[in-house]
């Protein structure tokens, strides 16, 4: 499960490494508690070259009449994406990767709710697995995480994970070498990510600040 997000990383530095044609209009950063239905920036592989573009985090199938005519589908389930008629034609066409600095999940404790937030043990950038469409007339894009059975740090949590892709499978994942990228939504080694808890506070959507993702002094 993936469920929040949070974004310090310039776009003008993840446009370079990524090698990618930013777009104009990009989400203001950083942004310390990215919710569903937000704008967030991925990279795309489209016409030949490497675009890297805002969308909506709230994958849209072609079949809903408005934003808000089903369910809210920000994930998406990597061992059955290929067959669920929202996700089959664009886990086939059109895959994008979602960089960010990491992401929140949470772990129920008797009747509370508490925050953990993961990022890469390496500090580098955390790349997830996308799958994205543009819908209704206007071509809204619309994007989904792709998610798997949970590894060793995650399961005392969550029972599901972020697929995440390694600087040399990015362009495998994005439809840049061929076939092969069904390969790669494989349950992270234990020792990609590293996670702390974290204030109660970004239980609130409004909430907002660094804060959000410093380490809770907790026994």
């Amino acid at each position: 499960m993936c469920g929040r997000m949070a974004n310090t990383l310039p776009h003008d530095a993840v446009a370079n490494l990524f090698g990618a044609e930013p777009a104009n209009a990009l989400p203001p950063l950083p942004d310390y508690n990215i919710c569903p239905t937000q704008d967030v920036a991925v990279i795309t592989f489209e016409d030949g070259k490497r675009r890297y573009r805002p969308m909506r985090w709230g994958f849209l199938p072609v079949w809903y009449k408005t934003m808000n005519d089903g369910p809210l589908l920000i994930n998406a389930r990597s061992e059955t994406v290929a067959e669920k008629p929202a996700f089959r034609g664009a886990v086939r066409e059109t895959r994008c990767l979602v960089p960010v600095s990491g992401f929140f999940e949470w772990h129920r404790e008797g009747g509370e709710k508490l925050p953990f937030y993961f990022d890469r043990a390496d500090e580098t950038p955390l790349v997830m697995a996308g799958v994205w469409r543009d819908w209704g007339e206007d071509g809204v894009p619309s994007f989904a995480v792709l998610t798997t059975e949970a590894n060793g740090l995650m399961q005392p949590i969550h029972d599901r994970i972020p697929v995440l892709i390694e600087a040399e499978d990015w362009g495998k994942w994005l439809g840049e070498e061929g076939h092969g990228a069904a390969t790669l939504m494989q349950t992270p080694d234990d020792r990609v990510l590293r996670c702390h808890r974290v204030s109660k506070a970004v239980n609130s959507n409004r909430a907002e600040g660094p804060d959000l993702i410093a380490p809770l002094d907790v026994p």
